[in-house]
C-alpha cells in the first residue's frame, strides 16, 4: 500500500445505522467528514433527532466517559442514543441557539476572550499601573490577607509577619454589578403587625418553617412586638445584620438580615430567570439605580484611573466593537504587538459575523438566540482545533439576507480548516453552499423520520421531495395591498441605538419591520409599541412552565378533554390529570423516575409501573371514543383534530383549539410533548395559537418564520392574512423576503447596524421599495421577487 493510500485515510465517513431516536424510523446514513452537510426537511421531520439527539449526543457521551468518576459526577448523565451502529465519530462541538446564561455578571466581553485580552493589555502598558490582569476585572474583589509564618533558622526560629494584597478590579459599592439596589420597605413587611402575626410579605418567608424558628430563636428582637415599635438596633438587626452564627434549640444555624438574604437568594439571578411570583416581588420591592461610585462601569477607582491613550478599560468596553477594532489597530506598541494582533483578529471576527454593532459591556443575557449563537461561533473561529464536528442549529436565524452571505463564508471557513460541519437549516441560501444534503421527511412527527434524499444540492432540486420542490420558491408581490384604518404614532423614539425616530405604524394591515441585524427593529417595536394597551407581543422566549407542562396544558386544551372523559365515564375530571388525582403513584405523574446518585449525576429512567404513560392503571381503563387519556395525549395535533371533530369523540371546544394549533403549523406536535423540548419558533407559534382566539387587538410577532420549512412559509402567510381579515393589526419583525413581499406596508430601518443604524430609511409598500432600491433590504427584495 503506497503512502498516498494510508489505511488511516479510509475513515472519512460518519456512519449511522438504525437510528430510532424520537420519530426516526431505523435511519441509516453516511456523512462525509471534512465537508459541509446540510440537514433539511419540514419542522418535526427528525433533523434534530438525527443530528443532536444521535450524532452529537453520542460523541459527547463518549468524551464524558474518558473523564474520572469524580469529574463525571459534575456532568449530566447521558444515556446511549437508540441506534445500532455509530462509527467514525469525532469530537462534536454544539453551537446552538440557547440564550447565553442568565448570570448578570456575564457580558459579551467575558463570554468571549476579548475581555481577557484587554485586561492583559492594560496590565502591561496602562498608566498608572493598577496591577495584574485581575486588577481590571469587575468580577474579582480586592483582597488583603495578613498572616505570620515561622521559619527554622539554625539554632533559633524567625517569625515573619506578612501582608499580602491580591488586586481585583471590582467596585466595592456595587460588587461589580454596575447598579445598586434600593428597597421599598413597605413591600417587605407590614409595620403594624408583629412577626408572629405574619408581618413579612416576602415570598417564601413564613413564620411556620425554618425562618420562624431562626427569627424567634435569634434573640435580636421580640417577635410579638409590632415592627413600627422596634428600636433602631432591632430594626437594623431585622433588616441589615450580616451572617451571624446562632444556636436554636441546640442546633447551629446562621441568621441573616432580610436585605442581605434577599440579595443572595433573589438578586444574584437574572430577572428573566426568576419564577413569576418572585419576579413580581422584585419588581415591586427593589429599584435598581446606577452605582454612584463607579458610574455603572462595575470597576474600582484604581482600575478606572489606569489608562492607555486617555481611555480606561470601561471606555473601551462601552465602544461599539467596529470602533474598538479601529482603535486597537491604531495602537503602535511593539512590546505587545502579538497581543494586539490577536485582539484585533478577535474583534474583526465579531464584525465579520455581523455583530460589530454590539459593545463588550453588553450583558450576555440580553442577546437574542441568533446573536448568542453567533457570539459562540466567535470562540470557535479562532480555535486551533481541527478535525472536529461542528453542529449548528439554524445559524441564519435573525440574519438579514445581507448578513447570510457572511455567515456562509464563516461556515465554509470552518470546513476549510479540516472540520466536519453539520447544519440544520431551512434557508435556501445556506443549503446552496452544502457539499452534501440529507433531506428528512416526508412529513412531520409520526409521518416523518425517514431519509427521503441524500446527495448534492443540484440533485436535491430535481429529486421531487418537498424540500427539492420548494428550494427555488420565490414569492411575488401582492396585486393589491390593504389600506390602513388609522395609525399608531411613535414620536422621538430613542431606545438603544434609535436616533429620535418618528414613525406612524398603520393599523388594520400587515406591517413588516425590516433592516439588518442591529439596525433597531426590536428597539422600535418592543421599546415603543409592545407595552401599549391592546398590544399583544408574542416572542420566542421560553414559556414559563415545568417539564410537566405540554401543549395541551398550556393552550387550555386539556380542560375540555378532561371534562369530556369525565362525563363519558361518570367520574371526576381530576382523574384525567397527571398532575392531580390520576397521577401514577410511583413517578407522581412525571412518566420518569429520577434517581439521585450522590456525587454522580442524577439518572432519569422511564417509570416501570406506568411505562412512561404518567397515569394510574385504573385511569387508563376509562375510554372516550375508543381511546384512553394517555393515547389521546400521545396523538399529534393533526390526528387529534380529526378525532375530536367527528364521531362519538366530537368535542367542539377541543376542536377549536386544535384548529388554531394546526393553523400555526404545529400539526406534528404531540399533545403531551414537554414544553421544555420545543424550539424558539415552535414556542412562538404555540403562543400565537393561544392568542388567536382573542377578539381585536394588535399582534406583534418576532420572526415567526424561525424554524419553518420553505413549504410552511406559505401556510404562515395565509394565517397572517386571516388574522388581518379578522380585524387584527399584525406587526411582524422579519428577515424572510417572502413575508416582506406579502406585506401591505414595510418600515425599513438602517442604513447599517449599531450607531450606523437607528433611522427609518424607508416606509411604504413593497412595490415602492423595489422600484428604485436604495436600501440593503430593497436590493435583496428586488433580487428575490424578480
Amino acid at each position: 500500500m503506497s503512502s498516498a493510500e494510508h489505511v488511516a485515510d479510509s475513515h472519512d465517513l460518519i456512519r449511522v445505522t438504525g437510528a430510532r431516536v424520537n420519530n426516526l424510523k431505523d435511519v441509516s446514513v453516511e456523512i462525509p467528514k471534512r465537508r459541509l452537510t446540510a440537514f433539511t426537511g419540514v419542522s418535526g421531520s427528525g433533523k434534530s433527532s438525527l443530528v443532536f439527539g444521535t450524532i452529537a449526543s453520542e460523541s459527547q457521551r463518549l468524551i464524558n466517559e474518558t473523564y474520572s468518576a469524580f469529574v463525571q459526577g459534575f456532568m449530566p448523565n447521558l444515556a446511549r442514543p437508540e441506534v445500532d451502529v455509530l462509527d467514525g465519530l469525532t469530537t462534536a462541538i454544539i453551537v446552538d441557539q440557547e440564550r447565553m446564561g442568565a448570570n448578570p455578571r456575564s457580558t459579551v466581553g467575558t463570554a468571549t476572550d476579548a475581555n481577557a485580552m484587554l485586561r492583559i493589555l492594560f496590565s502591561r502598558i496602562a498608566t498608572p499601573h493598577a496591577g495584574p490582569p485581575t486588577a481590571y476585572s469587575f468580577n474579582v474583589p480586592k483582597r488583603t490577607a495578613t498572616g505570620s509564618m515561622t521559619a527554622d533558622k539554625g539554632a533559633g526560629e524567625k517569625k515573619v509577619v506578612r501582608e499580602q494584597v491580591y488586586a481585583g478590579g471590582m467596585c466595592p459599592r456595587c460588587e461589580g454589578m454596575g447598579s445598586v439596589t434600593d428597597f421599598d420597605l413597605t413591600a417587605l413587611y407590614d409595620e403594624n403587625k408583629s412577626l408572629n402575626e405574619g408581618a413579612l410579605t416576602i415570598p417564601g418567608y413564613s413564620m411556620d418553617g425554618w425562618y420562624g424558628r431562626i427569627f424567634r430563636g435569634s434573640g435580636f428582637f421580640n417577635p410579638d412586638k409590632p415592627i413600627k415599635k422596634y428600636t433602631k438596633k432591632e430594626l437594623h438587626d431585622l433588616l441589615h445584620r450580616e451572617a451571624t452564627k446562632i444556636k436554636v434549640e441546640g442546633i447551629n444555624l446562621t441568621y441573616n438580615g432580610l436585605i442581605p438574604a434577599i440579595q443572595r437568594s433573589f438578586l444574584s439571578k437574572d430577572v428573566d430567570a426568576m419564577q413569576p411570583h418572585i419576579r413580581a416581588f422584585v419588581e415591586r420591592a427593589v429599584t435598581f439605580t446606577t452605582c454612584p461610585d463607579c458610574g455603572g462601569t462595575r470597576l474600582s477607582q484604581e482600575a478606572l484611573g489606569s489608562k492607555i491613550k486617555g481611555k480606561n478599560i470601561a471606555d473601551l468596553c462601552a465602544m461599539q466593537i467596529t470602533d474598538l477594532a479601529a482603535w486597537i489597530r491604531g495602537l503602535k506598541e511593539p512590546s505587545v504587538a502579538p497581543l494586539l494582533k490577536a485582539l484585533g483578529e478577535a474583534l474583526d471576527s465579531f464584525v465579520d459575523i455581523g455583530l460589530g454593532y454590539l459593545s463588550l459591556e453588553r450583558p450576555a443575557g440580553t442577546l437574542s438566540g441568533g446573536e448568542a449563537q453567533r457570539t459562540k461561533m466567535i470562540r470557535h473561529l479562532g480555535s486551533s482545533l481541527t478535525d472536529v464536528t461542528y453542529v449548528f442549529d439554524e445559524p441564519t436565524i435573525g440574519l438579514h439576507p445581507h448578513d447570510i452571505q457572511r455567515m456562509n463564508e464563516l461556515l465554509l471557513q470552518l470546513r476549510n480548516k479540516g472540520n466536519t460541519v453539520l447544519v440544520v437549516e431551512h434557508k435556501p441560501e445556506t443549503i446552496a453552499i452544502a457539499d452534501h444534503v440529507i433531506d428528512l421527511g416526508p412529513g412531520a412527527g409520526s409521518g416523518g423520520g425517514e431519509v427521503v434524499f441524500e446527495g448534492t444540492v443540484e440533485k436535491l432540486r430535481a429529486s421531487g421531495t418537498l424540500t427539492g420542490r420548494h428550494l427555488d420558491d420565490r414569492a411575488s408581490l401582492k396585486e393589491s395591498v390593504r389600506t390602513g384604518s388609522g395609525a399608531l404614532e411613535v414620536r422621538g423614539a430613542s431606545t438603544n441605538n434609535l436616533q429620535n425616530v418618528d414613525v406612524d405604524v398603520p393599523l388594520g394591515v400587515l406591517v413588516v419591520v425590516t433592516g439588518v441585524a442591529g439596525s433597531g427593529k426590536s428597539s422600535l417595536i418592543h421599546g415603543s409599541i409592545a407595552g401599549r394597551d391592546g398590544v399583544v407581543s408574542i416572542d420566542q422566549g421560553a414559556i414559563r412552565g415545568s417539564r410537566r407542562s405540554n401543549p395541551a396544558t398550556y393552550t387550555g386544551l386539556l380542560e375540555p378533554i378532561r371534562k369530556a372523559f369525565a362525563k363519558a365515564n361518570g367520574v371526576k375530571p381530576a382523574l384525567f390529570s397527571a398532575n392531580s388525582e390520576g397521577a401514577c403513584p410511583a413517578c407522581k405523574g412525571a412518566g420518569v423516575i429520577y434517581t439521585e446518585l450522590g456525587v454522580m449525576a442524577t439518572v432519569e429512567a422511564p417509570c416501570e409501573e406506568c411505562e412512561g404513560k404518567r397515569f394510574q392503571a385504573a385511569v387508563l381503563e376509562y375510554t372516550f371514543g375508543g381511546k384512553n387519556i394517555a393515547e389521546v395525549l400521545a396523538m399529534p395535533v393533526s390526528e387529534a383534530l380529526e378525532y375530536f371533530a367527528e364521531g362519538e369523540a366530537r368535542t367542539p371546544a377541543a376542536e377549536k383549539i386544535l384548529e388554531r394549533l394546526a393553523d400555526v403549523g404545529l400539526g406534528y406536535l404531540s399533545l403531551g410533548q414537554p414544553l421544555t423540548t420545543l424550539s424558539g419558533g415552535e414556542r412562538q407559534r404555540l403562543k400565537l395559537a393561544t392568542h388567536m382566539g382573542e377578539k381585536g387587538g394588535i399582534l406583534v410577532l418576532d420572526e415567526p418564520t424561525t424554524g419553518l420549512h420553505l413549504a410552511d412559509v406559505e401556510q404562515l402567510l395565509g394565517l397572517l392574512d386571516r388574522l388581518v381579515d379578522a380585524g387584527k393589526s399584525v406587526i411582524v419583525i422579519e428577515h424572510h423576503q417572502a413575508v416582506m413581499a406579502h406585506a401591505d406596508w414595510i418600515i425599513d430601518l438602517g442604513p447599517g447596524a449599531g450607531h450606523d443604524g437607528g433611522k427609518v430609511v424607508f416606509e411604504g409598500t413593497p412595490a415602492a421599495l423595489i422600484k428604485k432600491p436604495k436600501t440593503l433590504t430593497g436590493k435583496h427584495l428586488a433580487e428575490y421577487v424578480s
